[in-house]
C-alpha cells in the first residue's frame, strides 16, 4: 500500500467547496438526487437540535412522555407504555399517540389526579429503623415520607427499598428516569451493607456469599464479603449490585445465620457521612451530575 493510501481527501472535497451541491443539513442523509428529500436518522439527541426535538422547542411544548417523567410518574420509556395503554388524558381526552406534545396550559391527568411538572429534587435520607419504605401504608405505620416532610414542596419517591428494620442510605427523588436507571438490574448500582449476625461467621461461609447462594428466586451473589475492620467475626461488610427483596438477610439465613442489625452505608456512590440517623439533605450539583452520568 502506498503512503497516500488511506489519506483524507483534500479539504475542499471534504467540505464540498469544489461542488455545486449545497451542503447537507447536519444529522440527515439525502435519499437520492431527484427528490433531494432529507431523510434518515434525524438529529442526534446529544446535539442542540436533537435536544430541542426531544424536549421541545421555544414554544413551550414538550413530549407527553417527558411531561409524565418530569411529574415523577415514571421514566420516559415506562411513560410511553402508560400512554399506549390509554390511562393518560390531556384536556379530558384520552391520548394514546406517542409523540404527542403538551404545553403549559394543558391539563394532564393520570390515575385520577392532575399532574404538574416539577423541579427535580434529590434528597438523601439516613433511614432509621421502624420506618416503611413506601409513600403510603394501609396499616398506618410510619413511612419514610414522614422523614422528609419539610424537605421540599414536590412529592418524592424512594429509589429502591429498605425493609422496616434496615437502616442507612436511601435516596428520594421525583426524577423518574434516574430512579429507573439506578434500580434497573443492568445498571447495577453499587450497594454496601454492614451486617451484624447472631453468631460468628466462618471464612468458608464468607466465600459462599461471593461464589453464590441459590435462593428461591435464583442465584444471589455478593461482589465482596469480608469482616468489618476492627469488629468481631459477627460483623460483616457486603458489597453487591442486585436489589432483590430482602436479599442480604435471605443470603445469611440460607447459611444458617440471623441478621440482628443491617445498615446500608453506600448506595450508588452516596454515603451517609455527616448525616445523622433520621435526617436528610439535598444532593449537591456534583452528586446529581455523578448519578446522571452513570452508565
Amino acid at each position: 500500500m502506498s503512503k497516500r493510501a488511506g489519506r483524507r481527501p483534500p479539504k475542499a472535497l471534504r467540505t464540498g467547496a469544489a461542488s455545486d451541491t449545497p451542503p447537507r443539513e447536519r444529522g440527515w442523509r439525502e435519499r437520492d438526487g431527484s427528490t433531494k428529500r432529507q431523510v434518515g436518522r434525524g438529529p442526534d439527541r446529544t446535539s442542540r437540535r436533537g435536544r430541542q426535538a426531544e424536549e421541545g422547542s421555544g414554544d413551550g411544548l414538550i413530549r407527553l412522555n417527558r411531561y409524565l417523567s418530569n411529574a415523577g410518574v415514571a421514566s420516559r420509556r415506562e411513560a410511553d407504555k402508560l400512554i399506549v395503554a390509554g390511562v393518560v388524558t390531556v384536556n379530558g381526552q384520552v391520548v394514546t399517540e406517542l409523540g404527542t406534545k403538551v404545553g403549559p396550559g394543558d391539563r394532564v391527568h393520570f390515575g385520577g389526579q392532575r399532574l404538574t411538572t416539577e423541579t427535580k429534587r434529590y434528597v438523601l435520607v439516613n433511614k432509621p429503623k421502624d420506618f416503611i419504605t413506601t409513600t403510603d401504608d394501609p396499616h398506618d405505620r410510619r413511612t419514610v415520607m414522614a422523614l422528609i416532610d419539610d424537605a421540599c414542596s414536590e412529592r418524592l419517591y424512594p429509589v429502591g427499598r429498605l425493609d422496616r428494620n434496615t437502616t442507612g442510605v436511601l435516596l428520594m427523588t421525583n426524577d423518574g428516569d434516574l430512579a429507573k436507571k439506578l434500580t434497573h438490574p443492568s445498571h447495577g448500582a453499587e450497594k454496601i451493607y454492614a451486617a451484624t449476625l447472631d453468631k460468628a461467621i466462618t471464612r468458608a461461609d464468607l466465600e459462599k456469599l461471593v461464589t453464590g447462594i441459590e435462593l428461591e428466586d435464583g442465584l444471589a451473589q455478593a461482589i465482596e464479603a469480608s469482616f468489618v475492620d476492627g469488629g468481631t467475626k459477627k460483623e460483616v461488610g457486603l458489597k453487591l449490585h442486585m436489589g432483590r427483596n430482602r436479599v442480604v438477610r435471605r443470603m445469611f439465613e440460607a447459611l444458617g445465620y440471623e441478621v440482628v442489625k443491617l445498615d446500608r452505608v453506600v448506595f450508588a456512590g452516596l454515603t451517609k457521612k455527616d448525616l445523622p440517623r433520621g435526617k436528610w439533605r439535598h444532593l449537591t450539583e456534583k452528586e446529581v451530575l455523578f448519578l446522571s452520568k452513570r452508565k
